[in-house]
């Protein structure tokens, strides 16, 4: 096993124990994380029932303290539509329910603003905003829309929008023969070999993660670079192929190392065939778009 592929994995090992580990694929918002400190969830009364709800139903905190908790609440009553279309938010009440401060609240629903999911205006106050308004590309909000009632929708858009970017950009890299990068996606394949032989899904989803974001650098266009967060949050909220089955793992696994050897080849139509091929392979892409045709 390469050095790379040993560091990878252990550091899998460690986030999955609750240790601090390279990036959070396995970040989910409804998840219960055992002994992280949340925002109060006090039981809400009267015309405020609908806020209570979502304090009941404390939502997996991203390590950012009562500010970040307080995102993560509020966001998700919006998206979930808990709080409707103009429903307007008191600063003073949300503070009184959730125990923060002031300012705590404040910066909370600046972040809630520049994801276009409130606005506050003088002599109006802060409302919350129709779903045309919100920034549906935040990856936030597609973790939030994937886990809430829109679950199906979302997961469905993700995919379509991922049949769009991706043979593309595997197209395009085919074309930039940048060594060091091609090397590192040649990795991941590797270590995407070694976590499915160790049934080690955590890794598997982590190398997964790098391959895709990778993949789009080396695409050299710098507008669908700025699209690879979108393909990160859809493998996190849809689910790796190990998750389904050994067999899905086994067929996404080939089908990676095709588009490693038909950019090493230069051949970026082969690429872009091989990536339509692993995006069929998840169950939930066949109800979406069908299989490519064999050339």
């Amino acid at each position: 096993m390469s050095t790379l592929a040993h560091t990878m994995m252990t550091a899998a090992r460690s986030a999955d124990s609750g240790l601090a580990g390279p990036g959070d694929i396995d970040r989910y918002p409804y998840a219960e994380t055992p002994g992280v400190d949340r925002v109060p969830a006090p039981a809400w009364e009267g015309h405020d029932q609908d806020l209570g709800r979502v304090g009941r139903r404390a939502a997996g905190s991203r390590g950012r303290g009562l500010h970040g908790q307080l995102v993560q609440q509020l966001g998700q009553m919006i998206v979930s539509g808990d709080l409707g279309a103009d429903r307007p938010l008191v600063p003073e009440e949300i503070g009184q329910r959730f125990e923060v401060s002031r300012t705590v609240v404040r910066e909370s629903l600046r972040v809630l603003e520049a994801k276009g999911l409130v606005s506050a205006r003088p002599n109006v106050g802060t409302r919350v905003r129709p779903v045309s308004d919100w920034n549906l590309l935040d990856p936030d909000i597609i973790e939030w829309r994937a886990f809430g009632p829109q679950r199906d929708s979302q997961r469905r858009e993700l995919t379509e929008l991922r049949w769009t970017i991706e043979p593309l950009a595997a197209r395009l890299a085919a074309g930039n023969g940048r060594d060091e990068l091609q090397q590192r996606l040649a990795d991941m394949v590797e270590i995407m070999g070694h976590a499915l032989g160790q049934g080690d899904a955590l890794t598997f989803a982590r190398a997964d993660a790098e391959f895709h974001s990778l993949l789009i650098q080396l695409a050299g266009n710098r507008m669908l670079e700025h699209l690879s967060g979108i393909v990160s949050a859809a493998l996190q909220v849809s689910g790796g192929p190990l998750t389904g089955c050994d067999r899905h793992g086994e067929a996404a696994l080939g089908h990676h190392g095709r588009i490693v050897d038909a950019l090493a080849a230069g051949d970026g139509v082969a690429a872009e065939n091989a990536m339509r091929q692993l995006l069929t392979v998840h169950p939930d892409v066949e109800r979406v778009v069908p299989a490519p045709r064999e050339h």
